[in-house]
């Protein structure tokens, strides 16, 4: 299904909220992203507002003053659309566009116009769809007529939204259709993930802030030559390329989409296939923009988003990445993460030393264990060669003695013929 085209640039009002829990230079650091946002959506942002409040207001999130303030203003700057930075429920948008009388959206809303725009295969349609249609429905209510009036914009196209016109159970019915699909997808995911485990293929992710230099750093390390683009969520769909070890092997570098603050839960959800690559990993590659002035915070966005899909606890490389635009900055935060390297994505400074401290770590996570089989065992013999890296054998008395490199969940399924 194709994309809606833009046929004008939306002008844009931007809101912000400062409560007890956020300080102003947050809000603004967060508005600042916002107006990047809408700028990739294809919008230009003619002004923001941002007030103190104590608690979102029930019915508008807003101050019913401050509301009215914004209608003023976005009438005198002839503005098409109010895009808050934080979450809109179904009520208050309703309430917020009968007094302003203009669009009320979020940036939940923003995000997944970006992905509607950037999906390219049939995968990432069909998650972006999917994440659309969650967004969409408890939106529905009452506001069938007034979908099919619209002629695009932010929040409003991708795929699915000629679908806003059907009713509820339609609309459900193809949320279940692309969700079994999706599924479908993932448990081709997982049994190659168990086949790449079996041939002890290692497997290495590349995560981070989106715009932070992945795609380029896996060009960098691969020559992968895939398409680098200067904005954000330019890559959507994971890509895969092998990339030569010191000592000769061969390790799956992965690159998928990038991580921002306040990604939508729906897009979690709906991209939990493609993510898979991210928790089945051996290791991932942190990036972090070095020359970002709030890198710290997207750290720690990035981490949020790694622990909700489950792989919070896979080992991490930060590689602090863009030292050419700001040497000091990377240097500064790489000294405050142990093991991390500096790199320059750009111009391949730091690539031999990312790549041996890659090799020293994945060395470091094998784990070698000495196996006694009685020599009536060949099944376990033919296992162990299935399900890892056989690197020794020798004869004993009544068995075969086997080293042997098996990852945890093997490990545990031949503990009982370890060396006590």
């Amino acid at each position: 299904m194709t994309l809606i085209e833009r046929r004008f640039r939306e002008r844009i009002v931007l809101v912000g909220v400062a409560f007890p829990w956020s300080s102003l230079d947050e809000v603004e650091r967060g508005l600042d992203e916002l107006a990047l946002l809408v700028d990739t959506a294809g919008a230009d942002v003619v002004d923001r507002v941002v007030q103190r409040r104590d608690r979102p207001d029930p019915a508008t999130f807003v101050g019913r003053g401050k509301v009215e303030e914004l209608r003023e203003r976005s009438e005198s700057e002839d503005a098409d659309t109010v895009v808050f930075d934080d979450e809109l429920s179904p009520a208050q948008q309703r309430n917020l566009e009968k007094i302003l009388g203009r669009t009320a959206i979020d940036r939940t809303a923003v995000i997944l116009d970006i992905f509607a725009q950037n999906a390219r295969s049939e995968e990432g349609k069909a998650q972006v769809e999917l994440a659309l249609l969650r967004y969409r429905l408890p939106r529905l209510r009452g506001r069938g007529a007034s979908f099919s009036q619209q002629a695009g914009g932010i929040g409003t196209r991708g795929p699915g939204e000629t679908r806003l016109e059907v009713d509820r159970r339609r609309l459900l019915e193809r949320v279940a259709r692309l969700e079994r699909e999706l599924r479908d997808v993932g448990r081709t995911r997982q049994t190659q993930a168990r086949a790449r485990r079996r041939s002890r293929q290692r497997s290495v992710s590349l995560v981070g802030y989106t715009n932070a230099g992945k795609s380029t750093l896996l060009n960098m390390l691969t020559g992968a030559g895939v398409l680098v683009e200067d904005r954000l969520f330019s890559t959507l769909d994971p890509r895969t390329r092998r990339l030569a070890m010191p000592g000769g092997e061969t390790v799956l570098l992965s690159d998928t989409v990038g991580f921002v603050r306040k990604l939508p839960h729906q897009l979690v959800e709906a991209f939990k296939s493609t993510l898979d690559v991210v928790r089945d990993a051996d290791l991932l590659l942190h990036v972090v923009d070095g020359s970002a002035e709030d890198a710290a915070e997207r750290m720690g966005a990035v981490r949020i988003v790694l622990a909700e899909i489950g792989a919070g606890e896979v080992p991490e490389i930060l590689v602090v990445n863009k030292s050419d635009r700001d040497r000091v900055s990377a240097s500064r935060l790489a000294r405050a993460e142990d093991g991390s390297v500096v790199v320059s994505a750009a111009t391949g400074e730091g690539a031999e030393e990312l790549v041996a401290a890659l090799a020293a770590r994945l060395r470091r996570s094998d784990k070698v264990m000495r196996l006694v089989v009685p020599f009536g065992r060949g099944d376990v013999l033919a296992a162990l060669h299935r399900e890892g890296e056989v690197i020794g054998t020798a004869m004993s008395e009544g068995a075969t003695m086997v080293d042997v490199v098996l990852d945890d969940a093997a490990a545990g399924r031949f503990a009982e013929f370890a060396l006590p």
